[in-house]
């Protein structure tokens, strides 16, 4: 019997994402129940994006809430390299026997057309596509352009009429129009792999027999089906899992609900708590009680229980959760999780250089430094009248600020300030002009500690929510000013 390997591909382009953890639990739960493997692939091929920090972050994450992987870049395996940066060869290789197979060919099309065939199409009202301008260039033509240095994709062909059936896990066969399938690019120009070709590739050799994942890359799944076909290889069993919701039911999205798995640690949750509301996303136990542990969920997994409305994720109802959990603990080990959570020297030693100057009893320590042991701050909409700036240029200097520290992967002071002086330089401010507005943002009082030394010490993650939390106070932005802010910090570079 084929043992069961399912596996998790996050990007390593920003925060580890709650939705990640999410599919990444479900994966673990269907192997372990199963008694199968389940391996971790970083999927890196976007290289102006990805960084070993948020590879990094992905771990930690990951290994915070308990989620364990057999095989991975960091614990190795026997289907190794694990990152599809280092299996650029295996992946050539492979294109090009597409090529030579027929089902594949070099598009030496410039942006420029593609924008103007797009443009056309969609002034006829036609579904926007590749025409096939390439399809027909001769063989030995393509090559000799190719050894010519000309620059070059490598597209799939696809069919264009008929329809493909999906067999998905959770839905049965799902019928999708060939019409509506473009010609996918599976090499780009700097040779590296697209999500399509890798992804194929890397599951076949690493053996995967069931890829769980989000319902967004449903409507793709005839080009995937498409390249098993094409290969030869048997396809592994699909499952297309809901996607997570905010409470209004829009996809979860960072700007209305925090989705980073770090803020959540950050805030004071309990692992345990978290995978356990993550284990509640549409599916639930066969006795449906509320509160279970990880092993408990893989003792009782069933993949049929997962229902398809969009699961929601209601910070409430997890803090509902946490609450329970937390209430659970004997008095002995809940100081022990509060005291690892925050009071812990490694934390305390960041704190104490920055608070020691400024206080001359152990007693004014809580009301100036409390800020570093709060999630939410209970701000003070005075803090942020300005002698300088009005009201709008107060919410502008936020939202730009927010959105260049929302890209900041390193983070130290230097590039914190770094951000900052470059919001302020392009707005033609002084950093005395904006450095108020920080104070009042992440520290919630008008002067405090150091506010940059505070912003490296509390985080990315607790950082970019009490601005967020700032700019909602004040108003947020209407959809006309982020247009409109948008193009500025564009030009910003």
């Amino acid at each position: 019997m084929t043992t069961v390997r399912t596996r998790i591909a996050p990007s390593p382009t920003g925060d580890p994402h709650v939705g990640t953890a999410y599919i990444a639990l479900f994966n673990l739960c269907f192997a372990r129940q199963h008694g199968g493997q389940f391996i971790l692939r970083i999927e890196d091929t976007d290289q102006l994006r990805s960084t070993r920090e948020s590879e990094q972050q992905i771990y930690d994450a990951l290994r915070w809430l308990g989620i364990e992987w057999d095989e991975g870049p960091d614990v190795g395996g026997p289907h190794g390299p694990y990152r599809q940066s280092e299996r650029g060869e295996i992946y050539k290789k492979y294109s090009d026997e597409l090529v030579a197979k027929g089902h594949a060919f070099p598009c030496f099309c410039s942006a420029e057309r593609l924008d103007q065939v797009r443009a056309e199409q969609m002034a006829n009202k036609e579904t926007p596509r590749y025409d096939g301008h390439c399809m027909h260039i001769a063989a030995d033509t393509a090559q000799q352009r190719i050894a010519a240095g000309e620059s070059h994709v490598v597209r799939m062909k696809v069919p264009t009429e008929g329809v493909c059936q999906v067999n998905d896990m959770l839905r049965g066969t799902v019928e999708i129009g060939w019409d509506r399938m473009d010609m996918q690019v599976l090499m780009k120009a700097d040779g590296l792999p697209t999500y399509f070709l890798a992804n194929v590739v890397d599951d076949h050799l690493m053996g995967i027999t069931h890829v769980l994942r989000g319902e967004e890359w449903l409507p793709s799944a005839p080009k995937l089906i498409k390249l098993y076909e094409y290969f030869g290889w048997e396809q592994p069993q699909l499952c297309y899992m809901p996607l997570l919701r905010n409470p209004d039911k829009s996809k979860l999205s960072k700007r209305k609900n925090p989705t980073s798995v770090t803020f959540y640690e950050r805030m004071g949750f309990m692992p345990d708590a978290m995978l356990n509301y993550l284990g509640r996303m549409g599916w639930s136990m066969p006795d449906e009680r509320e509160k279970f542990t990880l092993a408990e969920m893989i003792e009782h997994f069933d993949i049929n229980r997962v229902s398809l409305g969009g699961p929601i994720f209601d910070v409430e109802k997890l803090s509902w959760l946490n609450g329970q959990w937390l209430r659970e603990l004997s008095v002995e080990q809940f100081a022990e999780q509060v005291q690892k959570w925050a009071f812990n020297p490694d934390y305390m030693m960041k704190i104490a250089p920055h608070v020691q100057q400024r206080v001359e009893t152990f007693s004014q320590i809580a009301p100036l430094a409390g800020f570093f042991f709060s999630g939410a701050l209970n701000l003070d909409p005075a803090l942020f009248e300005h002698k300088k700036l009005d009201a709008t240029q107060v919410r502008q200097v936020l939202q730009l600020t927010l959105w260049k520290l929302e890209a900041l992967r390193q983070w130290d002071k230097e590039r914190i300030t770094e951000c900052i002086q470059a919001v302020g330089t392009h707005l033609e401010l002084k950093l005395r002009d904006v450095m108020p507005l920080m104070f009042a943002s992440i520290t919630g009082q008008a002067s405090s500690v150091s506010v940059l030394d505070a912003m490296e010490i509390i985080g990315p993650d607790l950082t970019r929510f009490r601005l967020r939390q700032a700019l909602e106070l004040l108003g947020g932005a209407s959809k006309k000013e982020v247009k409109e802010w948008e193009k500025l910090f564009a030009a910003m570079g």
